[in-house]
């Protein structure tokens, strides 16, 4: 029985020599095997192995393909298991007192395996076929792949998985009209690219993916990015995302949650908006949404902070002169509650509240003066020169422009007459 991870030996008793362990794992190959009893190393003292032949484990490495072998039998002092799920593991043993982490593993795989090291340090049989100490081939090696990339419909693998321990996949005009649900199994992926095929519908379980930072998702059909991504652990991994060349015409406004994004690319969808709370990108630095249907830009465009930014061949409209007056006196109450909750940053979730008040929340205007408005605002349309939220800007149009449109909402009469570009 074999499991191919990342391993880690470290020896409790460093730290107290004054020593530190390495701290960084390397490929190995972890097989179960038997010994027999001219093969098994001198038993320690108080322990008795018995007739029967006991299991070992051991460690091989590209460097030692012969491994290195430790006894099983009564020899565990501990399991921790919390992150079996990820992939990680590790096995504490009391002769020599090492610590075995293990990473990077198939997490089935991985469970499996702890399962025969149990029963053999319990001294039970092992239901799986136990390999003979031999050393390990250079082939077993290969399986450590960590990139594959497949540009053609014949490559693409039907009869076989997928490496587990890729970190980067690339399948590239495959004519791929769904999300292989095989590629949601390689739990340690870093890059997903899918570009240049026929997918309209993303799967949430590509949210399961804790460690993906980059996915290029670029000229394929899909119309929309849903909000249960946006709610995933992309949030904190996710930092480049390609959609570009699809038919996309709105992103949700949980879609800001993606807080970690560096790089968002838009280009060539049918985009008629912005989300609203586009401001919340706080580590945004690359934006290119050119050629879409955009008529202005929300208004919390302008708490970005980018370094290059290309809205070429939008629609933008000229701002109008007169704004839209959708005040109210006195406030409803509804009105009043979302204020209310919104400036006091008061918690709120469809567990506590109707999912639909929920919405309106999630939908809230924000005032110049940062105050939050529901239903009664005044919205205007002024302009803006893109300069001042990215350093580098590709020109608006053929005419050289670097202005855009941007819509700002006012909470009431006094703050709409109190600012100055209003006024102007």
């Amino acid at each position: 029985m074999k499991l191919h991870c990342e391993v880690e030996v470290a020896c409790r008793q460093l730290p107290a020599l004054g020593l530190r362990n390495r701290g960084r794992g390397v490929r190995a190959v972890l097989t179960l095997c038997q010994q027999t009893p001219r093969s098994r190393p001198r038993p320690r003292v108080g322990v008795e192995t018995g007739g029967r032949d006991s299991t070992c484990l051991l460690i091989s490495t590209l460097k030692d393909k012969c491994g290195t072998r430790y006894e099983l039998k009564e020899n565990i002092h501990q399991f921790f298991t919390k992150f079996v799920d990820e992939g990680k593991a590790t096995v504490r043993l009391k002769e020599p007192p090492v610590d075995i982490y293990l990473s990077k593993a198939n997490s089935s795989s991985l469970k499996s395996f702890l399962s025969a090291v149990r029963l053999a340090h319990r001294g039970c049989d092992v239901e799986a076929s136990l390999s003979t100490l031999a050393p390990i081939k250079t082939s077993e090696f290969e399986k450590f792949k960590t990139k594959m990339v497949i540009t053609s419909k014949k490559d693409y693998p039907l009869s076989k998985n997928f490496p587990y321990s890729l970190e980067h996949l690339q399948t590239s005009y495959c004519g791929l009209v769904r999300v292989d649900m095989r590629m949601l199994c390689l739990k340690n992926l870093k890059k997903l690219d899918l570009s240049h095929n026929h997918i309209k519908k993303l799967p949430a379980t590509i949210g399961d993916l804790i460690y993906l930072q980059e996915l290029n998702l670029s000229d394929n059909h899909l119309e929309s990015f849903t909000v249960a991504l946006c709610q995933s652990t992309l949030q904190k991994s996710l930092r480049s995302l390609d959609l570009s060349k699809n038919k996309i015409k709105a992103l949700p406004v949980q879609f800001c949650q993606l807080q970690e994004l560096t790089d968002l690319k838009l280009d060539d969808n049918e985009l008629i908006r912005f989300p609203f709370k586009m401001g919340q990108l706080k580590n945004l630095r690359f934006l290119s949404a050119a050629r879409n249907k955009l008529p202005f830009l929300p208004s919390e465009f302008k708490n970005l902070s980018l370094e290059y930014l290309d809205l070429f061949g939008n629609t933008f409209e000229q701002p109008t002169e007169l704004p839209v007056i959708k005040l109210q006196a006195p406030l409803t109450l509804l009105e009043s509650s979302a204020r209310t909750i919104l400036y006091n940053r008061i918690p709120y979730g469809s567990h506590i509240i109707p999912f639909h008040l929920c919405q309106d929340l999630d939908t809230a205007k924000t005032c110049v003066c940062g105050r939050f408005c529901l239903s009664c605002f005044i919205q205007g349309t002024t302009t803006m020169n893109l300069h001042s939220v990215a350093h580098t800007v590709v020109l608006v149009d053929n005419m050289g422009g670097t202005e855009a449109p941007i819509i700002s909402y006012f909470c009431s009469l006094t703050c709409y007459v109190n600012s100055s570009d209003m006024l102007k």
